[in-house]
Parts: C-alpha cells; sequence; structure tokens
C-alpha cells in the first residue's frame, strides 16, 4: 500500500515537473522569439527611415540647385508652342534637332493622351489611357488651364530611366508639349544617389530582398516597365498605400519561399507636382529570423531536456522523502486502512451526496485485549492486519474501510439497500470468525460485534451517526457478540 501510494505521489510530482518545466522552458523561447522579431522589425524600420532619408535628400538638393532647370524648360516650352503656331504639322518637325538645341527630350501629346511624335522614339504611340491613367487624369486639368507645370523625380517607362519632366499645353488646347531631362546625368544624382544607397541596404541586410520606389502609377525608379510590373496583390497593396497614406504590408510566395512587401507612403515636402507622392516598397525574408529560431529551437528543446531530466530527479526524490510521512497522515501504519481522521473527513463528503443513502458500520473485536495477553502482540498485530485485510475485500468501488484505533473498524458502505447491508454484515461476521478460528483464548473466542446507522433516518451528521452506529454496537456486544444491529430509535 505504501509503495502504491509512493507510485502515485511519485507520478503528481513528475507531472508538475513536467509542466513548471515546459511552461518556464516555453515562456523564455517566446520571450527570446518575441524579441528576435522586434528586433528584425526594427532593422527594417531603420532601413524604411534610411531609404525615406535618401529620397528626401536628392529631392532637397534639386529643390535648391535646379531652379534654373525649371525655368529652362518653360522657356523651351514657350518656345515650341511658338513653333507650333507657326507650323502646327509636326511632321515637319525635326525632333533630333530641336532635342540639340533645347537639350530636353520632347514629346507631342495628342487630346486622346497618346504620345504622337517625339525626340525619343520608344515612346512615340505611348497611351496614358493605357498605361497610366492617374496622370492622364492630371494632364487634362493642366491642359485646360494652359498653365506651365513641372514635376520632380519620374520614370522613363522604357528604360527605367529617372527623369524630370514639364508639360504646357498649346494655347488652342489640342495638344501637350512634354519635356523630359535625365536627372541620371546629371551631377545632383551622381552625388545623392539614392538608387545606390537602396543597393548599398540591400547588400547589408540578407533579409531584404529589394528596396524600390514607385511612382504614383506604380512603377519602379530606375527599373523599365517591362521588366518589373506588380501582381494584382502588390498593386492592391500599392493602392491601398497611396489612398489612405498608411503602410501596408502584405505576404506572397514566390517560387515557393514567402516573401514580405512593406509600402510606406512618401511625400515630398519639395516636390508640388505629380510626383509628389510616392510609395516606398521594401521586400523582405524572414529567412534569417527563422534560421535563428530553428536555432533558438534547438536550444529549446536541449534546454527543456535538461531542465526536465533534473526537476524528474528532484520531484522523485521529494516524492521519497514526502511518501512515508504523506501516507501515515491519513492511513494507519499497522494496517495500511484509512486512519480516523481521514475516515471523519471522507464521511464529511460522502454526506454532501444527498443522491445517496450510505451506512456508516462500526466493528469492534470482541475479547481482542486477551490476544496480545495469551499470544503477544505480534499474533495480536498479526490478527488486526488479517481483519483489516477481509474488510478490503468487501468493500466496493466507493466503499471505504479504516481502522479507528486499537481493534475498532468502520466502514462506509455507498448503498441504501437493506438487505444487501444485512448480506455484507453477516459476511464481515463470518470472515471474521474464520479468522479467528485457530485462536484459543482459555475459553474465550474472538468474535466481532457490529454496528449500523443508515442515512437519512439515524442521522445526517458525522457525529449523529458515529454515535448511532455506537449504540447499534453496544446493543450488539449486548446481545451475546459475533451479530450486527441497526440503530434503533427508542423515542
Amino acid at each position: 500500500m505504501k509503495s502504491g501510494f509512493r507510485l502515485k505521489l511519485s507520478i503528481i510530482m513528475i507531472v508538475f515537473a513536467i509542466i513548471i518545466s515546459f511552461t518556464i522552458t516555453l515562456i523564455d523561447h517566446q520571450r527570446l522569439k518575441n524579441e528576435l522579431k522586434k528586433n528584425e522589425q526594427f532593422h527594417i524600420e531603420q532601413i524604411e527611415n534610411i531609404a525615406e532619408y535618401s529620397l528626401n535628400t536628392i529631392e532637397k538638393a534639386y529643390f535648391l540647385f535646379e531652379a534654373e532647370t525649371a525655368a529652362k524648360m518653360k522657356s523651351s516650352s514657350e518656345i515650341l508652342i511658338s513653333k507650333y503656331e507657326e507650323q502646327p504639322n509636326f511632321d515637319q518637325w525635326d525632333f533630333q534637332e530641336l532635342k540639340k538645341m533645347l537639350e530636353f527630350d520632347i514629346y507631342i501629346i495628342n487630346e486622346d493622351f497618346v504620345i504622337t511624335h517625339s525626340s525619343f522614339q520608344e515612346d512615340i504611340g505611348l497611351d496614358f489611357m493605357a498605361c497610366c491613367r492617374k496622370l492622364a487624369s492630371v494632364l487634362e486639368e493642366r491642359r485646360q488651364t494652359g498653365n506651365f507645370y513641372d514635376d520632380g523625380m519620374d520614370i522613363e517607362q522604357h528604360t527605367g530611366l529617372v527623369k524630370k519632366y514639364s508639360y504646357m499645353a498649346t494655347r488652342d488646347k489640342k495638344y501637350m508639349i512634354q519635356l523630359g531631362y535625365s536627372l541620371q546625368d546629371g551631377v545632383i544624382f551622381q552625388e545623392f544617389n539614392f538608387l545606390d544607397t537602396i543597393e548599398e541596404l540591400e547588400k547589408r541586410y540578407p533579409s531584404v530582398d529589394n528596396i524600390n520606389v514607385l511612382n504614383i502609377g506604380g512603377n519602379l525608379l530606375g527599373i523599365p516597365i517591362e521588366e518589373m510590373r506588380l501582381t494584382q496583390g502588390r498593386r492592391a497593396a500599392f493602392e491601398r498605400t497611396l489612398s489612405t497614406q498608411e503602410m501596408t504590408e502584405l505576404r506572397e510566395e514566390v517560387n515557393g519561399e514567402a516573401s514580405i512587401y512593406r509600402y510606406i507612403p512618401y511625400t515630398s515636402k519639395y516636390d508640388g507636382g505629380t510626383t509628389k507622392n510616392k510609395v516606398i516598397e521594401i521586400v523582405y525574408n524572414e529567412k534569417n529570423l527563422q534560421d535563428v529560431l530553428n536555432g533558438n529551437k534547438r536550444t529549446f528543446y536541449i534546454q527543456l531536456s535538461v531542465i526536465l531530466m533534473v526537476a524528474v530527479v528532484i520531484a522523485l526524490l521529494i516524492a521519497r522523502w514526502l511518501a512515508k510521512p504523506m501516507y501515515l497522515a491519513f492511513h494507519d501504519s499497522l494496517t495500511g486502512l484509512k486512519n480516523r481522521a481521514a475516515f471523519d473527513e471522507l464521511l464529511r463528503s460522502a454526506l454532501l451526496d444527498k443522491n445517496d443513502g450510505l451506512a456508516l458500520v462500526m466493528l469492534d473485536l470482541d475479547n481482542f485485549k486477551l490476544v496480545n495477553d495469551y499470544h503477544g502482540h505480534d499474533k495480536g498485530d498479526l490478527l488486526l492486519k488479517n481483519v483489516a485485510r477481509t474488510l478490503k475485500t468487501f468493500a466496493g468501488a466507493k466503499d471505504v474501510s479504516a481502522r479507528l484505533g486499537g481493534d475498532e473498524f468502520a466502514m462506509i458502505i455507498r448503498s441504501s439497500d437493506l438487505k444487501e447491508i444485512k448480506k455484507t454484515a453477516d459476511q464481515m461476521i463470518a470472515a471474521v470468525r474464520d479468522i479467528c478460528e485457530e485462536i484459543e483464548l482459555d475459553g474465550e473466542r474472538v468474535t466481532v460485534s457490529i454496528g449500523i446507522a443508515l442515512t437519512p433516518e439515524h442521522g445526517t451528521t458525522p457525529a449523529e451517526l458515529y454515535k448511532n452506529a455506537d449504540t447499534a454496537l453496544y446493543r450488539s456486544k449486548a446481545k451475546g457478540k459475533n451479530q450486527f444491529c441497526f440503530f434503533q430509535n427508542e423515542n
């Protein structure tokens, strides 16, 4: 019995140790995981800030030092408008010669927003309604005003070159004169090249795949549109960022690997044209983070194993130290039955269940003192152990047997069937009689007297049941012993 109790206590302690070990290690693992993710996010935000700063720096430089370029573009546009009034047939124009003279690429945009003539042959036939509806809408507004407009950094679609464009409508509003100027050839761009800064960031941080700057049309500065078009998901995220001016993140799989697309709104402080609003796209992966997390996971399992082993050893030692005192706190040391304190608690708990009736059975060995006197305490202890073993055989799954002290025993039988209780009492008397058959006590014999109290008729509290069962027990002794009696209310 003691070994069984120790086994149960050991199992409880081990389970407790496992739960504590796993909880502590898991919390530590989760904390480190959160710190790694936070650190990764911090790096992404740093990259974002550097990209914004680089873009802002070059725009500020153009604002401070390129005012004369805008003025020159305006005067060149006026020259071309005057030429149009002299010769409205663009087929008669020598666009390459005009480019040499004015030092700008020249584009003629008709009322349908199609480039009909240009010094840059690749753009002839470009339909803004098809590729750049946002710009087409702006161009229509500018056409109606007839004023001169110049934008900041924009993209030349076929080459991806970063260029500056200006727009001015002819006086009859039939055409728009567009001029283009390559910024990448200038000293300012070479000195404050944000594309180089972006490339450096991509090399420095392995988690970053790409950094792109997108204009309002969703085209990437520095990359021809034929080489890089946004997927449907990226386009939707870009448009959402552009319209809400709030950061958007998107996760997509590319070649079986997940990539995170982060879209950050950018508004220029120095550009008042259509290129004022841009979006910075940062494409990053979680390979490095996953590698670190996988390494941490291995550490987690190692730590868990070590902590678990230590905890189990400590649990076994504690169980070994505590098993005996804990067992003795609730059990009789000689018979292994429940002791008086444990039995009292179990009886109180059983009485709380109002649905089931129960019987409190009190047993007392008659003439037991003579066994110790004639045969010694060893024989008496053996008799008590055999009686206890016999009581266990009559206890059902819900029944409880106990040694209250000396030669006094008790049982809780969870039944209200009077016939069944009587049968059990008769069998217990017969079984004890068989155990004591060989014990000679100078003419006396060891017998058992039993007193029984039932709920609720004989009491509903432990005190009432003990008192009435004890009364029934002494009635059995008075009637001649070796029999049982139920409590009888004499009132």
